[in-house]
């Protein structure tokens, strides 16, 4: 607790759900407690946390012997090297000889593991391949390490089936420090029985009542061919279609392929996203985000051949570069990402702004962690968007959504302390009566290899659908807001959560109509609107997410106040005509100018400064304008006077 958090130069701060972390992780240890649990959401910044209770291990001189003679040698684990190279540029506060990144083909070069510094990044695989079959972990004594941090330990390290669990318990001496995003579920009660009760939680729905984590809407797509009945009108291009068969959305794309349906999904969404955001598309498998990635290419509005790349097992190094530019803030190329497995967890991309689901989510644990990738913060995203195309959305009426760990159902304790069942002991073989079986296999009939090397899978059936089917298809999009409890909300409770209620600044309609009927008020309230937050580009995201883009910025404003239904610009410019009786007929064919530009343009164009503006664009000259309507005095009061007639309207 003596060595002070590691702030970067000012840069980082630690939030107060870290610090709490922090402290009873390190409490933990030095109460002698050696299997330590921490839950926490994603995005809520578990690897910077990580590194802060390393700095401290590390510069206190804590080592398992504590004699404080010697500096602690930390082991980083993960399952994805873009997690460990996450994790490895995020210690880069560390002195660079410190910090050893361990890869297969650095340890065949030197012909050992390494041993030169004192925190070392690696995955499970690289520890479980080795020469001859001796994997690379056991070069290593087993009380090399002091300290181990298992990254996302839900997804095999803890699991009592594990291969990977041999590394954990080759070095038990160690104290060993799981982080994982799941509470405490069935399929990865493993973890908590290893690692026992976390000593901190902080949810998905504490994360974003603190503001620390983006609140999200959902548009709930459905078209009129999520599911598939052959007629003989479509075309079987390849493999066996059955007749009178439905193929339901989870047999889509891995079982039967439709290009025009997924063409015409990705045309839907590319039509309500902003096409400059960044953006992860979730596909069944990788032939399938192959598919969609040039599908996007081919309708986005951008032209660069990289707008849209494909990030799966098969890209390899390509695909880990096309990653780390997508995460990268300052790049924006490439814009929108592909996956099928991939991406579902750990990834830090703080921009993403949309999800779109093209696959079904069936298992909870990882439909949070998909919900993950878009709740991190970024300077001026206030929410993200789910676009939910099979139904995923459902995840969020599950009370497992973000409820408190569930007790075992046996035993009654949220850490589970029932007795594992044994497994039967094996019979001998009853051809060679040996346990195991050493009998030689007989070669595959049809790859001729003992054991097979057949990969069996059913052939894909391709489908191609009629004209008259492609010209049909239609869709149905429902908006929803949900807040973090996992409950649907008004649109009015959603922004409210985004925002909080808009400040004092006007305590009725009347007054903000009588405010904003004025271009000098209505600039004032503008700017004091800025000063508290809400700056020009969130009122005009408000006005996108309310759908009022036609509408003046006065509506979004009596929208969030008062729930008034917003008018179009078209509209109250018609009121104002109405009115335009106490005005002289030059004075009105201005003023008819100075609506269109207010229809096309928006609230702006009324503005004090944009006159000259305006008088320069519709008569060329000043001094011609003058001659047409008075004198610049008179000019400005017909200007501003007509105003107060657009807000008059109901």
């Amino acid at each position: 607790h003596s060595v002070p958090f590691e702030e970067r130069g000012g840069t980082w701060q630690t939030r107060y759900y870290q610090e709490n972390a922090i402290t009873n992780v390190l409490e933990a240890i030095a109460k002698g407690q050696n299997r330590i649990l921490l839950t926490l959401a994603t995005g809520t910044g578990k690897t910077a946390i990580a590194f802060q209770i390393a700095w401290k291990l590390y510069h206190s001189k804590w080592n398992l012997r504590k004699d404080g003679e010697r500096l602690p040698r930390i082991l980083f684990l993960a399952d994805r090297n873009i997690l460990a190279d996450q994790a490895f540029n995020a210690f880069s506060a560390f002195e660079e000889d410190a910090l050893v990144r361990i890869r297969p083909a650095d340890i065949r070069k030197k012909g050992k593991v390494p041993t030169n510094g004192s925190i070392f990044f690696t995955i499970f695989q690289t520890f479980m391949s080795g020469d001859n079959d001796e994997p690379y972990f056991g070069e290593y004594p087993k009380d090399y390490f002091d300290f181990i941090i298992i990254d996302e330990c839900h997804r095999g390290g803890a699991n009592d089936e594990s291969t990977w669990r041999a590394i954990m318990e080759y070095f038990s001496p160690a104290v060993q420090m799981g982080m994982t995003a799941t509470p405490k579920r069935d399929k990865n009660i493993d973890t908590y029985r290893y690692f026992g009760d976390p000593v901190y939680i902080y949810s998905l729905k504490q994360g974003i009542n603190d503001g620390f984590l983006t609140p999200f809407k959902v548009k709930q797509i459905h078209t009129t061919i999520d599911e598939y009945l052959y007629t003989s009108d479509d075309t079987v291009v390849e493999g066996d279609i059955e007749e009178g068969r439905v193929y339901t959305e989870a047999e889509m794309n891995r079982l039967i392929e439709i290009r025009a349906r997924e063409e015409y999904r990705v045309k839907l969404f590319l039509n309500m996203v902003d096409q400059n955001q960044k953006t992860i598309v979730f596909c069944a498998i990788q032939i399938h985000a192959l598919a969609v990635r040039d599908l996007i290419n081919q309708h986005a509005d951008s032209a660069n051949p990289n707008y849209c790349q494909r990030v799966t097992a098969d890209e390899g190094n390509l695909g880990e570069q096309h990653l780390r530019n997508f995460q990268d803030n300052e790049k924006t190329i490439p814009t929108v990402l592909t996956t099928s497995q991939k991406l579902s967890t750990g990834v830090d991309a703080p921009e993403l702004r949309n999800v779109v689901l093209m696959r079904p989510v069936n298992s909870m644990i990882e439909f949070k962690q998909i919900i993950g990738r878009g709740t991190r913060l970024y300077d001026g995203k206030d929410y993200f968007t789910i676009y939910d195309f099979v139904g995923a959305h459902k995840h969020f009426l599950d009370p497992e959504w973000d409820g408190d760990a569930l007790p075992c159902e046996t035993c009654g304790e949220v850490v589970c302390v029932c007795e594992p069942t044994p497994k039967p002991y094996p019979k001998p073989c009853e051809i060679c009566d040996q346990i195991p079986c050493v009998c030689e296999p007989e070669p595959c009939p049809e790859c001729g290899y003992a054991p097979c090397r057949c990969k069996p899978r059913p052939k894909m059936i391709k489908v191609e659908l009629s004209d008259n089917k492609v010209r049909e298809l239609d869709s149905m999009v429902q908006t929803s807001f949900w807040s973090s409890d996992g409950k649907p909300i008004s649109a009015e409770e959603f922004l409210q959560s985004m925002f909080g209620s808009l400040p004092d600044f006007f305590k009725n309609e009347d007054e903000l109509k009588a405010i904003w009927s004025k271009p000098d008020t209505r600039k004032k309230l503008l700017q004091e609107l800025n000063e508290k937050g809400f700056t020009q580009s969130q009122l005009n995201d408000l006005q996108h997410m309310i759908h009022a883009e036609d509408s003046d910025l006065y509506d979004v404003l009596a929208y969030v106040a008062f729930s008034t239904d917003p008018i179009k610009r078209s509209q109250r410019a018609e009121y104002a005509k109405s009115h335009f009786g106490i005005f002289e007929s030059k004075q009105r064919v201005f003023l008819d100018f100075v609506l269109k530009q207010y229809v096309d343009s928006g609230v702006e164009e009324l503005d004090d400064a944009k006159l000259p503006e305006l008088l320069t664009l519709k008569y060329k000259a000043i001094s011609d304008a003058k001659r047409q309507l008075g004198d610049i005095q008179t000019i400005r009061n017909t200007f501003i006077g007509f105003q107060i007639y657009l807000y008059e309207v109901a």
